[in-house]
């Protein structure tokens, strides 16, 4: 399984509008990170997690041209607001994406995309089929797939793990029993968005509790904001197998 980071930033992305801060003004193309989401890619299935405002601009910028399916997280518009521009794949594969999330989130998706379930013969409207998911495995095709259920303050988002791989996105605590299902991972993706402490997000110290927890191989910090402070500074500070993401990283998995 190949993967993608599409986008590692926070909600605002880095730069924040307006922002003159070092990082907001870095020059390192680390430093620039557009919404959080990732691409899977195996020989039979191309995959992001999440869907969010960049979502046409990061498939522009990797050449993706097809797309099998979506798998959501919440219902967040930083991770549902590039869900118009599937029309593209609509049209490449003639049919509908197929979306994969919990209740909450697809309620949360017709209520934002209102206009794509309304009754009308417009014919150039995003296409979803949703598939509704809970907290047990699935699978897409030959893909495995473990929903992990960690809280984004008192929001539950969905996590993935496909085999050695997990990947978990805005979780502030995570329940003993869903943590259970993360043991043994190799690779490790979370959120850290900064040091300070948030309400509803990983602060890097917390982020870093997680992956002792854990153990794996190796962990990626995502959903960073510009108080995270520069890229190459904070990754000298992480133990040496945590590794800081940035926007086109390739890892194999």
């Amino acid at each position: 399984m190949e993967i993608t980071f599409l986008g590692t930033g926070t909600s605002g992305g880095v730069p924040l509008i307006g922002c003159q801060c070092e990082v907001c003004k870095s020059n390192d193309p680390r430093d620039k990170r557009l919404r959080t989401s990732l691409l899977l890619q195996t020989n039979n299935l191309t995959i992001t997690i999440d869907c969010g405002p960049d979502f046409r601009q990061q498939m522009l910028r990797e050449d993706v041209r097809n797309l099998d399916a979506i798998l959501m997280t919440h219902q967040h518009k930083d991770h549902t607001g590039g869900l118009d521009d599937i029309r593209a794949f609509n049209f490449i594969n003639k049919k509908p994406i197929d979306i994969y999330c919990d209740y909450p989130t697809e309620l949360g998706i017709k209520e934002q995309y209102s206009y794509v379930f309304s009754e009308t013969d417009y014919p150039y409207l995003p296409k979803m089929n949703f598939h509704r998911i809970q907290k047990s495995p699935f699978s897409i095709q030959d893909l495995q797939i473990v929903p992990i259920e960690v809280m984004h303050a008192t929001m539950p988002v969905l996590g993935y793990r496909f085999g050695d791989f997990t990947y978990i996105t805005d979780a502030k605590t995570i329940a003993k029993e869903e943590r259970d299902k993360i043991r043994g991972t190799k690779t490790l993706v979370i959120n850290a968005l900064r040091p300070e402490e948030h309400y509803s997000h990983f602060t890097i110290e917390e982020a870093l509790e997680l992956v002792a927890d854990i153990k794996p191989g190796v962990a990626y910090f995502i959903h960073m904001s510009h108080q995270f402070g520069l890229h190459v500074e904070t990754e000298k500070k992480l133990p040496a197998n945590v590794r800081v993401a940035y926007d086109g990283l390739k890892i194999k998995a």
